[in-house]
């Protein structure tokens, strides 16, 4: 019998995932680096085979920190 899965938001495992990705958006909001760039970096480095012994390049605190921006008005 073939089991479907669902990964909605109404299914447990929906929701495990969106919780880690919620956890490396804000990590990197809190490390400095822009989450949407990050996750697309780090997409495309195992995409093109980025060694599996170097996966601490890819966390968020390795990333440098995006210019700092400041109030205006």
């Amino acid at each position: 019998m073939l089991e479907t899965r669902h990964y909605g938001p109404g299914s447990d495992a929906g929701g495990e995932h969106w919780a880690t990705i919620a956890s490396l958006i804000e990590t990197c909001k809190l490390c400095g680096v822009d989450p949407y760039a990050y996750l697309a970096d780090v997409i495309t480095k195992i995409v093109n085979g980025h060694p599996n012994s170097c996966i601490d390049d890819l966390l968020p605190w390795a990333y440098p920190a995006g210019p700092e921006l400041k109030a205006v008005a």
